[in-house]
Parts: C-alpha cells; structure tokens; sequence
C-alpha cells in the first residue's frame, strides 16, 4: 500500500489547514481511514477516523475543530483542520484503521503562536 499525504504546512494559531490524502489500497472504499500525527518524541497518535460510509470519529481534543472527509472514488482522505493549536504542531499521517505496516511520509504541519 502506498499513501501520499499533503497539504501541511506553517499556519498560525487559530488558523486553518486542509490536509489530503492519497492511497492506492485495493479495499479503499471499505476501510476505515484515520489520520494520525507525531508529535517530535513522541508515540503517533489517532487524531480522527472515518468509516466507509463518512461517518466521523474525531478523538476528544479535536472535536468540533477537525472535519474528516473521504472520497472513495478518489481513493482520497481529507482533513480539514479549524482553530488549531501550537501544541498541534506534529507530522501527520494518514492510515487505515487499525493501521497498515506501511506508512507514508507525512505531511509536516506547524503551529506558530
């Protein structure tokens, strides 16, 4: 599987981002996708997830802030991320859920104050 995440970039507090995502996995459609960020030193972290059918399941700290989107014919994840905050500043990635072995190179995205 191969995923092409992009769209990252420097944003101030308060401002906005669109991440995008591209995957080439056969079973696209069906899976649910998620992304997730690094934050320099730590773990990677589930930030939200999309089910097959566009239902969202944003993680508690980004709720009401971050709006996922998928377009299956695309093969496409979308990010849209509102409000953002410094301690936001991470690598992001894009995955199924659970997560394939593979991963993509991320998308840098930081949060000046």
């Amino acid at each position: 599987v191969q995923l092409v995440e992009s769209g990252g970039g420097l944003v101030q507090e308060g401002g906005s981002l669109r991440l995008s995502c591209i995957s080439s996995a056969e079973f696209f459609s069906i899976d649910t996708m998620g992304w997730y960020r690094q934050v320099q030193g730590n773990q990677r972290e589930l930030v939200a997830s999309i089910l097959f059918n566009g239902v969202t399941i944003p993680e508690e700290s980004v709720k009401g802030r971050f709006t996922l989107t998928r377009d299956n014919a695309k093969k496409m994840v979308y990010l849209q991320m509102n409000s953002q905050k410094t301690e936001e500043t991470a690598v992001y990635y894009c995955n199924r859920v659970p997560h394939h072995d593979r991963w993509g190179q991320g998308t840098q995205v930081t949060v000046s104050s």
